[in-house]
């Protein structure tokens, strides 16, 4: 790759909103991910996610690919390996093919991060609507690198009719939604958490559940729109609400370079994300 292909790269990535969505396809991998996919997982509009992607496909850093009526975007992990090669060109005393991409073995560090997913618990009191969404959205754009569940300390009967309607329209899969009880993680068979957080409202005086053990935690909490008042309209809006403050925080999660930092900072970013993100 030469400089001429290399500017218009950086140019493209020289974006947030560019930046942020070739990373979530280069963690989607072969899977890759559809506009509004990308669209949703970043909190903006399709047209506007549209208009990044085009600009990062002119600069060969994403091809995309027709899946029956969806076109789907994946990384071009060759052009990302052609940028390293270029910037690591003159390094290693004159021998660059001690530090080329094949020394770096991108995709084999890909798949390494990939091939353990860490286990995400997401709390809330009913389990019927916020805790239920933060689960679908990181099971979706945190595939490969995350795996996340969800529970009450007093679960409803069963997930909301909202939000299984709301997770319908946005194309999630529901078949495995369901309202259950905490104590089903704290059994020895459960699946070790790495990660625990709470979803409660604070503002409306909600008892968060507290998690034993080692996970990492942090309170990340959202109006319950269940409690909404006001018409249906005024009701499915809460339940939208919610849907996309969780979104916009579980995507500034899943975004975090954690291999980079050490269980002081990364805590210290998780507590950030529940405080400042809708601000």
């Amino acid at each position: 790759m030469d400089t001429n292909h290399v500017v218009p790269a950086f140019a493209a990535l020289g974006n947030a909103l560019r930046l942020n969505a070739f990373r979530n396809l280069v963690r989607a991998g072969p899977a890759g991910m559809a506009a509004g996919e990308i669209a949703e997982a970043l909190g903006v509009r399709q047209n506007t996610m549209s208009a990044a992607l085009s600009v990062l496909l002119q600069a060969g850093l994403v091809r995309n690919r027709r899946d029956g009526r969806v076109i789907r975007y994946f990384a071009a992990m060759d052009a990302v390996g052609g940028i390293v090669d270029y910037l690591v060109e003159d390094c290693c005393g004159g021998r660059p093919e001690l530090c080329s991409r094949n020394a770096f073995d991108i995709e084999g560090i890909m798949e390494a991060e990939m091939a353990e997913p860490k286990n995400v618990l997401f709390l809330c009191t009913g389990n019927s609507a916020r805790s239920l969404f933060a689960e679908a959205i990181l099971n979706r754009i945190g595939v490969g690198k995350f795996r996340a569940y969800s529970a009450g300390s007093l679960p409803r009967n069963g997930p909301h009719p909202y939000t299984l309607d709301l997770l319908k329209r946005l194309n999630h899969d529901v078949s495995g939604i369901r309202s259950k009880n905490w104590d089903e993680f704290a059994l020895p068979e459960a699946p070790k958490m790495d990660f625990v957080f709470t979803v409660c409202d604070d503002a409306a005086g909600e008892v968060c559940p507290v998690w034993p053990g080692q996970p990492m935690t942090a309170h990340w909490g959202v109006p319950d729109p269940v409690a909404a008042d006001g018409n249906e309209a005024e009701r499915r809006l809460a339940f939208s609400e919610a849907y996309r403050m969780l979104s916009n925080r579980i995507s500034i999660f899943v975004n975090l370079p954690m291999a980079s930092l050490d269980k002081l900072s990364l805590q210290a970013r998780l507590d950030e994300i529940g405080r400042g993100v809708d601000a």
